[in-house]
């Protein structure tokens, strides 16, 4: 029988002691199994631990972007390090100081089991463009071999220190089969930068851009979960950088396109001319994202650029541009040694 409450001012009637009985001994029971079940939801608790939450293919619409760390491994910050990342759901690149790798084989280690990828950063993180080629050499092969001894494999990245490099080191490079990695956004945390700083520079990357971080300050390690969650915000997310275009890609080796379409269009436009130089400009249309290729005609040679990232083929007369978040725009200097004319100039979506 279904009971109703009583109309509002009338009397409730006392529960009878059988009832009381009844209803006491029901929440004994519940309390009971209450309590049973806390050491079971406990243990399983205690059983999975602080497990990192990995970041889902949906979100990461907008593309991919490389975290790069350099100089460690440090006995003193990579262990914190590898902790904000994982908890975080993030995989970085980290490019070892081959003398660090091998003072600290159980961070290497560490880095491998973390799910990182391992790059070269050097010997002993020198001016490389002041070395001789046989100096370069030794100072890349020596860190090869040490990586590759204490994680099975040689790296196929490199960062050259300070980001100094020139024909003869990308002729070391490619003898060693180690792709150059420069960086679009420096974090400045080499230059004091606060954890909030860090944070506001790692918001400037886009789908395919690289920035670099170094492991050795307490306010990037810091920077982890706000860099993580501003990444998520925007539908990118942490990727590889792949060795064939040195572009950050999905960690899988895949990459996905820039929202906006697939292609763009470089314009060149003239600057100022002298006697034995000249400036030139090229706009992009069509993607935020773009990798230009600037091809010169011998015997030019290009001697200097701006608001761009530039890399350069192994006989320097092919440049390739990506953007540095100064915007769509870049120019650079060619020293015409007698030939005017202008170089060639194309556009691929990053």
């Amino acid at each position: 029988m279904i009971e109703h409450a009583p109309p509002p001012g009338s009397p409730r009637r006392r529960p009878s002691a059988a009832r009381r009985a009844l209803v006491l001994a029901a929440a004994l029971a519940l309390a009971a199994a209450f309590l049973v079940s806390l050491p079971a939801a406990a243990g399983l608790a205690a059983q999975r631990g602080p497990a990192a939450v990995p970041l889902a293919a949906d979100d990461c619409a907008a593309g991919y972007v490389g975290l790069t760390y350099d100089d460690g491994p440090t006995s003193g910050f990579t262990s914190a390090l590898l902790s904000a990342l994982r908890q975080n759901g993030v995989r970085a690149t980290l490019f070892n100081i081959g003398q660090n790798a091998q003072n600290n084989p159980s961070l290497v280690g560490a880095e491998k089991s973390a799910g990182m990828w391992i790059g070269n950063h050097s010997w002993t993180h020198p001016h490389l463009t002041q070395m001789s080629q046989s100096q370069m050499l030794a100072e890349l092969q020596r860190t090869q071999q040490a990586i590759q001894q204490q994680t099975g494999t040689a790296p196929k990245l490199f960062r050259p220190p300070y980001g100094e490099t020139n024909a003869t080191l990308r002729a070391v490079e490619q003898q060693l089969g180690l792709t150059e990695i420069i960086w679009d956004v420096d974090s400045q945390d080499w230059n004091g930068a606060s954890t909030a700083q860090i944070v506001q520079r790692a918001s400037q990357l886009q789908n395919g851009q690289v920035i670099l971080m170094h492991d050795g300050y307490n306010a990037t390690i810091q920077a982890v979960p706000q860099i993580a969650a501003n990444l998520r915000s925007r539908g990118l997310c942490p990727g590889m950088i792949s060795p064939s275009t040195g572009r950050a890609v999905a960690p899988d080796g895949g990459s996905t396109p820039p929202p906006g379409g697939g292609s763009c269009t470089a314009q060149i436009s003239p600057g100022q001319q002298w006697s034995d130089r000249f400036n030139l400009s090229v706009t992009v249309s069509g993607t935020s994202t773009w990798v230009v290729t600037v091809t010169v005609h011998s015997p030019q040679k290009i001697i200097a650029t701006w608001n761009g990232s530039p890399s350069w083929s192994g006989g320097g007369d092919v440049m390739t541009m990506r953007p540095n978040g100064s915007g769509d725009t870049f120019g650079f200097t060619v020293l015409h040694n007698g030939n005017w004319t202008w170089p060639d100039v194309s556009c691929a979506v990053g």
